[in-house]
């Protein structure tokens, strides 16, 4: 069990990126019948959803195909052909890397770290998955044009500024409180 260590403002950095990404996503909700359609091509039954990755039970839906990558959105968005069901641990695991990486790496809680069984079988329902839902990532940029790209992402530079000036104070702060004798 680990204890507690020092909060960080600045250490959230990523969870601001992922936000902005996620703001400007668009999201195809799926029909009943795009569903059962993944789930036939996963070889998974309505009543009983597995994750695609280990088999375990699904709690949550992944994305197959990342929606951010070096801090910096792929075009990739959310519609049933970028999602499969998934696992905690698995989506967890994965976070933005590319699935076919991920599954057989040595990644913490990845299926391959876990033994996973039927990993191969596994690895091609998701290549055949990938294969019948192919999408070209979009050119966001492009899109929406220069000019309001520049200014979304200059308010994500901002903020991210915003976070390290406060994390400055709190460092400080912590300083003060520390050594006020009060501890």
């Amino acid at each position: 069990m680990n204890m507690p260590g020092l909060g960080s403002i600045t250490g959230h950095t990523s969870s601001i990126t992922n936000s902005f990404v996620g703001a400007i996503i668009p999201v195809i909700d799926p029909t009943e019948a795009d569903i059962a359609e993944a789930l036939a091509i996963l070889n998974m039954l309505e009543d009983d959803i597995r994750c695609a990755y280990c088999g375990d039970p699904a709690t949550e839906w992944d994305h197959l195909r990342p929606l951010v990558r070096d801090k910096q959105p792929t075009g990739h968005i959310s519609e049933i052909g970028n999602l499969v069901p998934c696992c905690g641990k698995c989506n967890q695991s994965k976070g933005n890397k590319p699935w076919r990486e991920w599954i057989l790496s040595n990644a913490r809680m990845s299926p391959a770290t876990r033994n996973t069984p039927g990993l191969e079988a596994r690895i091609h329902r998701l290549t055949t998955y990938e294969q019948t839902r192919p999408r070209k990532p979009l050119n966001f940029r492009a899109l929406v044009g220069e000019e309001s790209w520049a200014v979304y992402w200059q308010n994500h530079s901002n903020l991210v500024a915003a976070m390290k000036k406060s994390q400055e104070a709190a460092d400080e702060l912590r300083r003060m409180i520390q050594n006020s004798g009060a501890i």
